[in-house]
């Protein structure tokens, strides 16, 4: 079935990137940079997805520590 999902989408992917490029390629090769581009594009997209959580996760951690030490001071004042 994720076959057949891949091929779909990289036949989508692949004609729309050759008109967008403006490229004549074969139908087989339209799909075969289609799913080429798929793969790619999904292992690029998930890497900065964790690179962008692992940012937010760290700036979630510094602004959690900012209120710790704002309520720490208003409890000692």
């Amino acid at each position: 079935m994720q076959i057949l999902f891949l091929l779909v989408v990289g036949a989508a992917a692949g004609f729309l990137a050759t008109r967008v490029m403006r490229v004549e390629m074969s139908t087989l090769a339209t799909v075969m940079v289609g799913v080429a581009g798929a793969l790619i594009g999904g292992l690029v997209i998930r890497l900065l997805l964790a690179a962008t959580g692992a940012v937010a996760g760290f700036v979630g951690a510094v602004l959690g520590a900012m209120i710790v030490i704002w309520a720490v001071q208003k409890l000692r004042s």
